[in-house]
């Protein structure tokens, strides 16, 4: 295609109240001059690609009657609903502009607002543009406090482990230079509203120029359509710990660490204690708790903390593994034997010994066994 090609990706599911309009508004872009005066562009060169996610209601059948008399729309379907973050992931993987965004299929945006974002693209200064909700005052449909709280909930707790200072990780405008975007979109595992911190994250892994542009926003509500809800909410805060952990600034990873290692401390510990009561010997009741322990470490770290097979592949990383625990295992065992022979109580004996254990453990998965490939900049 031209240089200066947008590719615009459309999710749909059930919008044949808006589906119409909107891409109706996407192809105006074609005769919409850039707001600089015709500036790099001149006449918008586009390639819409809709992805139909299973609609039941007459979508699909509106979209392809549009595709019929605009050849710029390329309609991909899928068989079965799999939720917006997959649908965004097929456009993405056949999209071939320039330049990659991706437009919801109601009216809550205005697709002009993409001539804008174009702009530090365009001029070689960003790789990737988030289209902010929440940049600038100005007049606003009044909705939902707590869906904005949320929002702006979930983009502190993304910026805190991305290290990137964005004002709007949950919105759906997002641009992309092609090349950047289709190296990142096969990684992605996301089907539904999870799709927005796990592709924050991965932008922020792969070192990308991250810009912002206020754009306007006219959101609609819940009995007009708007699907998310605050279990998306939810698992967009697990999608945050589970993909841009690992990357994570230090302290962040030692906060999550503490959390992480408390947990397997509490189970060390209530696991001696009920072990010891049911009159198992002190040596068998100090290994057990500590392999009930580790175990419940490594479930959390691979679940919240690290990335299974970061640098090592699967052999390699249980081998080291098990170094690991054998290590701490006997620093653990060495600890509270030692404090136990010089009379301390075992509780505070088996609490000290963990302590240990919590910062010897955190080092060694840091740095020995899940120690992340340095991420270079994919342009």
């Amino acid at each position: 295609m031209n240089n200066g090609t947008l590719s615009l990706i459309i999710p749909c599911y059930n919008e044949e109240g808006t589906i119409a309009d909107c891409i109706q508004r996407v192809i105006a872009l074609m005769e919409t001059r850039n707001p600089a005066g015709g500036g790099v562009y001149g006449t918008l060169s586009l390639e819409i690609i809709v992805v139909d996610d299973a609609s039941t209601d007459s979508s699909a059948r509106i979209i392809e009657n549009l595709a019929a008399r605009h050849p710029v729309i390329q309609l991909l379907k899928h068989e079965k609903n799999r939720g917006k973050g997959a649908a965004i992931k097929t456009g993405l993987l056949h999209a071939s502009g320039d330049f990659v965004g991706i437009q919801d299929a109601d009216a809550e945006y205005d697709p002009k607002d993409y001539l804008a974002m174009l702009e530090p693209l365009a001029a070689g200064k960003a790789d990737v543009v988030y289209g902010s909700r929440y940049l600038k005052p100005d007049t606003r449909r009044v909705l939902y406090f707590w869906y904005t709280w949320m929002n702006k909930t979930l983009t502190a707790f993304s910026n805190m482990f991305t290290n990137l200072d964005i004002t709007d990780m949950e919105t759906c405008y997002k641009l992309f230079r092609r090349e950047i975007i289709q190296k990142i979109a096969p990684e992605l595992k996301e089907e539904r509203f999870g799709f927005e911190p796990e592709v924050t994250a991965k932008v922020a892994a792969a070192r990308c120029r991250v810009y912002e542009y206020a754009i306007s926003y006219n959101p609609r509500s819940y009995e007009e359509g708007k699907k998310i809800g605050w279990k998306d909410g939810v698992h967009a805060l697990y999608c945050i710990f589970h993909y841009s952990a690992a990357t994570a600034p230090l302290p962040m990873q030692i906060l999550l660490y503490l959390f992480i290692g408390g947990v397997s401390m509490l189970v060390n510990i209530t696991s001696f204690y009920a072990l010891s009561r049911l009159g198992v010997p002190l040596s068998a009741a100090i290994g057990s708790a500590f392999g009930i322990a580790a175990l419940c470490n490594y479930l959390l770290c691979i679940q919240i903390l690290f990335r299974h097979k970061a640098r090592w592949n699967t052999a390699g990383e249980i081998l080291l593994y098990l170094l690991s625990v054998t290590v701490m295992g006997c620093i653990d065992y060495g600890v509270t034997s030692v404090l136990i022979h010089f009379a301390w109580n075992s509780l505070w004996a088996k609490f000290w010994a963990a302590v240990v254990g919590f910062a010897g453990n955190f080092l060694l998965r840091r740095f020995l066994i899940f120690p992340e490939k340095r991420s270079r900049n994919p342009r």
